[in-house]
């Protein structure tokens, strides 16, 4: 039986898309054995502000215009079609079952770690999956450090984020180097985070 297809699953609400996903993404393809990275687009979490978040269908659309010329890297909209909140565990067995000819790694910063263990079913999410975790500043792996189904990365990164993103396009700053070209240009078009 061929091996199947590692693929990296990179969850996030991609409000919007930006240039440091981009770019650990496709670090993730050129210097890991991934084969492909889906970016899962998270509906609408609880514990982030419903205002400030754009309709589902909107930020799945700014991730399709930024893969779009790239055949290692997606979109995902599974979660769209899951029980709210959706969880971690859930998602990865359910991906699971739908490709079995895929073999899903969780791609995650060092950030993730020190609440890893309130997340749903982490011990058997462990278990069953591996991690790719890229390092972060200020942020120690402790009790993770050593385990055998994390591999940690010393990827490129780029201190940007959404929500400097958005912030910046309200106050009318020109954030077009931090976007890939065409999400830039939706973003425009949309008038999306203007006010």
């Amino acid at each position: 039986m061929p091996d199947k297809a590692k693929t990296g699953l990179f969850f996030g609400s991609f409000n919007p898309i930006h240039t440091g996903h981009m770019i650990l993404a496709e670090y993730m393809v050129e210097y890991t054995d991934l084969k492909e990275v889906w970016f899962v687009v998270s509906p609408q979490n609880p514990l982030k502000e419903k205002k400030s978040l754009l309709a589902d269908y909107h930020r799945l659309a700014m991730v399709n215009i930024a893969v779009e010329d790239n055949v290692r890297l997606r979109s995902c909209n599974i979660e769209f079609k899951m029980l709210q909140p959706s969880y971690t565990i859930d998602t990865l067995a359910y991906l699971s079952e739908k490709h079995p000819e895929r073999h899903f790694i969780l791609i995650g910063g060092t950030d993730i770690l020190p609440s890893f263990h309130k997340w749903k079913n982490y011990q058997e999410l462990l278990k069953q999956y591996e991690l790719y975790i890229y390092n972060r500043p200020h942020y120690d792996p402790d009790e993770y450090k050593d385990h055998p189904q994390i591999k940690y990365f010393d990827a490129p990164l780029i201190e940007i984020s959404a929500s400097f993103i958005r912030s910046s396009i309200a106050e009318g700053k020109d954030i077009r180097y931090m976007l890939p070209p065409r999400v830039y240009e939706y973003i425009r078009e949309m008038h999306f985070y203007e006010k």
